[in-house]
């Protein structure tokens, strides 16, 4: 697959925080920054330039495109992918860099390419921390978007006794698929697909790290997949979004439970039920 890689130069912290949102809605896939340079990634066969356009124009930006093999991918990520440590609880590195064990309680060695979900981003970092704080032993867990599947095998370093991974993009189903077998993972199902090739299966937590559109469709059909009193985690949501994602989920039966932000963007958990 030939990637297209549309380059920002002058762009602002807040702006790469709407710009990364907006770019995820319309396909994105990765993204990098240098000290002059914002870079976004995506399969030439599915860029909407006319999508892309839109974008652009809303935030006055302006930006230059250009084309990437893939082979080149992973010398790209080796020359520019820095280790993430959440606290002292999980450690984020690629097989070249040396061991974090010391550094957190949990280590998770993956091979990025081009999924979203390395923990570098802050809705990443975020689901990490509410995780920390969601009790898995013996859970049964649906990560839904799982781009790396970081979030799937961390579940499983937490004691789930099963986890479905489940990514519409071709991409991150392979990389989930690499990336759960380095990690020695046993009890991880990796489905490529929509929410509904989990058919009637429901769980004790879902993981959802996704945007704004995609949560909100998706729902009524996460209420309907989650045990009663399980925990359903959110993220990828701009703090200017969190009235409309509180007022739906309250709408379809969930209880908010915490909210924790970072940057522009905010993550949720939320129970199933009432009081």
């Amino acid at each position: 697959m030939v990637f297209a890689c549309v380059t920002f130069t002058g762009i602002t912290e807040e702006q790469k925080e709407v710009l990364t949102a907006l770019l995820s809605e319309i396909g994105f896939e990765g993204y990098e920054e240098t000290d002059t340079e914002f870079k976004a990634f995506i399969g030439k066969e599915v860029l909407d330039i006319i999508a892309l356009d839109s974008v652009v124009e809303n935030l006055a930006l302006n930006y230059t495109l250009s084309e990437i093999e893939p082979q080149n991918w992973n010398a790209l990520w080796e020359g520019n992918f820095e280790p993430v440590i959440v606290d002292d609880f999980c450690a984020i590195r690629a097989d070249f860099h040396g061991s974090l064990k010391d550094q957190a309680k949990y280590e998770i060695v993956i091979t990025p390419k081009m999924s979203f979900g390395t923990g570098h981003h802050a809705t990443t970092y975020m689901m990490i921390q509410l995780m920390r704080n969601t009790p898995m032993q013996g859970k049964s867990v649906l990560d839904y978007g799982c781009g790396t599947g970081v979030l799937a095998i961390l579940a499983e370093r937490l004691g789930a006794v099963y986890t479905m991974a489940i990514d519409i993009d071709e991409w991150a189903y392979q990389n989930t698929l690499e990336n759960v077998l380095n990690n020695n993972c046993k009890k991880i199902e990796v489905v490529q697909g929509e929410l509904d090739r989990i058919d009637t299966r429901t769980f004790d937590i879902i993981l959802a790290n996704i945007n704004k559109h995609v949560l909100q469709f998706s729902m009524e059909h996460m209420y309907r997949a989650l045990h009663s009193e399980g925990v359903l985690l959110l993220s990828g949501i701009l703090h200017e979004d969190e009235d409309d994602i509180v007022s739906l989920a309250v709408s379809c039966g969930f209880r908010k439970l915490a909210v924790i932000k970072r940057g522009s963007w905010m993550a949720i958990s939320f129970t199933r039920g009432y009081e």
